[in-house]
């Protein structure tokens, strides 16, 4: 349905996230994949959902010598939000085994923004899903930190990896946004375009 609705639109996605482009291929949307190195740096008085708004905004502007009348640009971020901070990619192994013992055992929320940007228009959206994990043994954080690729995601886990299938006990929202964009809002906005 996308395909045929978009069929007008060069649609660029702003983002090498497996994830996201695994998305975009399963919502049948014809798209290309970009990515410019950019600075995720953000005032320090934003809270929440505020911070990946204000990212994804951040983003959208950088795409805007893309746009022309056909182009959409679309910019995505993920945080996970824990205790009144923003937890996001972890700097290197040590720094997610850090980011899992802080998760153990408890309930975070994971934010996920998204910016549909044309010439006329531009629309920000984000999606708040509650993840409660299990207590942890540092067992099994080592294992799932030395067996799969942590350092590209928010909260140093895939909800779709190993440690969701053996850690997570509990989802309060949508399990697609946790692993990266509320594809169900993203369909929504695109339809209406």
């Amino acid at each position: 349905m996308l395909k045929k609705k978009l069929s007008n639109y060069d649609i660029i996605l702003a983002s090498q996230s497996p994830r996201r482009i695994n998305f975009f291929n399963e919502l049948n949307i014809k798209f290309k994949s970009l990515k410019l190195d950019f600075d995720e740096s953000y005032p320090n008085n934003l809270i929440a959902e505020q911070i990946t708004d204000f990212i994804v905004n951040k983003k959208a502007s950088y795409y805007s010598d893309l746009l022309n009348k056909n182009t959409v640009v679309i910019t995505s971020d993920t945080i996970v939000w824990l205790n009144g901070k923003a937890i996001g990619k972890p700097k290197n192994n040590e720094n997610a085994k850090e980011i899992l013992q802080t998760l153990s055992g408890k309930t975070h929320k994971v934010i996920t923004s998204f910016c549909i940007k044309t010439l006329e228009s531009k629309k920000i959206v984000n999606d708040i899903t509650e993840v409660t994990f299990k207590q942890l043994t540092e067992k099994e954080i080592d294992f799932y930190i030395n067996h799969n690729k942590v350092l590209d995601k928010a909260g140093a886990y895939g909800i779709q990896d190993w440690i969701g299938y053996i850690g997570i006990t509990n989802i309060n929202g949508t399990y697609n946004n946790v692993m990266g964009l509320p594809t169900h809002l993203l369909y929504k906005e695109l339809m209406n375009l």
